[in-house]
């Protein structure tokens, strides 16, 4: 059903164009939009008229009008006959709330549409043939976003409302509670330069509304059909972000590294593997001196100097520092091979932590 704020407002435009008095009831007889002097209708009336059939009636007070969606009566459309401009009155506002209605059911067929594709629940014929009915390009590229919205949907709604309106061809709709879905349709030569300045702009806007959100995204389809694929990508995208790249607020599909990889192993060969690099002590077991040197290590390229300069300690110090490491676990961190390891158990780790979690 059309919103009563939305009902409202088009009514006191009517009015305030004719300069007569109307209303808007539900065929229920429940009033829900009104303006202007207008007298009071007993609900049985309203009734009583849906029931009639008829697509107008009158009395002495009213004159009153069946506003449908399709075959239903969805409300009715009442003006005061002792007032200016009535029949005119009348029609706009009969003409207004049907194409109204007639509109948000489509904005409502589109979402349901867009929810059943994007989570493949749909044949390939019907497909077609619901994209067809609705007025949606076939063959237009497109991309899915998700935007974790996690304690912040309304906000995330709120902020999307007009994107339909900012980027025509675009859709979002929510196939879960945390996580908002965009599919977006392409315009420019450059898809991954466009996906990028978009993911950009969703997370500024967001971010502007007050909304602390990751937005991810899969790869361009070419087909209406394939959404569903691009769909899988970007929430793999969040997942993966989510366990290796938390400091990234925007993940690609296509960007996602060695993550991908150890994302899909089992866990019980990643089980093998952690011990065979660590025996009993995994690396969520060292203090917080040794995994910060190890991090600090890493993220300056195995570079010793530059990184007991960030450390604040002499290069003894350190050198010191990863001569304990490796006692401990049989790697020297100075050794590419070791560091490529060591790198990969770490991230192993991460992925088994996230796991576990989710088990819980």
């Amino acid at each position: 059903m059309v919103s009563n704020q939305v009902l409202q407002t088009t009514l006191e435009n009517t009015v305030k164009a004719t300069g007569a008095a109307a209303a808007v009831f539900e065929s229920t007889g429940k009033l829900i939009a009104s303006g202007g002097s207008m007298p009071n209708v007993d609900p049985e009336v309203i009734r009583d008229m849906v029931r009639s059939g008829l697509a107008e009636d009158q009395n002495d007070d009213v004159m009153m009008s069946r506003c449908r969606d399709e075959a239903d009566t969805v409300y009715v459309a009442v003006v005061s006959r002792n007032t200016p401009n009535a029949v005119m009155t009348l029609t706009l506002l009969h003409n207004q709330i049907e194409a109204l209605a007639a509109a948000y059911k489509e904005k409502m067929d589109k979402d349901g549409f867009i929810k059943n594709l994007i989570l493949d629940n749909l044949l390939q014929i019907d497909i077609y043939n619901r994209a067809k009915r609705l007025h949606i390009d076939l063959a237009a590229k497109r991309a899915v976003f998700i935007v974790e919205a996690a304690g912040y949907e309304n906000v995330v709604s709120e902020t999307l409302r007009d994107l339909p309106v900012q980027y025509p061809g675009d859709f979002f709709t929510t196939v879960d509670e945390e996580n908002v879905v965009i599919v977006h349709e392409l315009k420019e030569n450059d898809p991954v330069k466009e996906l990028r300045t978009y993911a950009e702009k969703l997370l500024g806007d967001l971010n502007e509304a007050g909304a602390d959100v990751r937005v991810s995204y899969g790869a361009v389809v070419g087909e209406i059909k394939e959404v569903s694929k691009s769909y899988k990508e970007a929430k793999l995208a969040l997942d993966v972000g989510k366990i290796f790249y938390a400091d990234k607020k925007i993940v690609a599909f296509n960007n996602l590294g060695i993550g991908r990889l150890i994302y899909q192993l089992p866990l019980n060969l990643c089980r093998m593997f952690i011990r065979e690099i660590f025996g009993e002590k995994t690396p969520d077991q060292f203090d917080k001196e040794t995994i910060t040197t190890i991090n600090k290590f890493f993220e300056n390229n195995l570079n010793v100097s530059e990184t007991s300069r960030q450390l604040f300690i002499h290069r003894n110090t350190l050198v010191y520092r990863l001569d304990k490491i490796q006692k401990n676990t049989g790697l020297d961190l100075r050794a590419f091979d070791d560091a490529i390891t060591f790198k990969i158990a770490l991230m192993v780790v991460k992925y088994m932590e996230y796991m576990k979690k989710i088990d819980y």
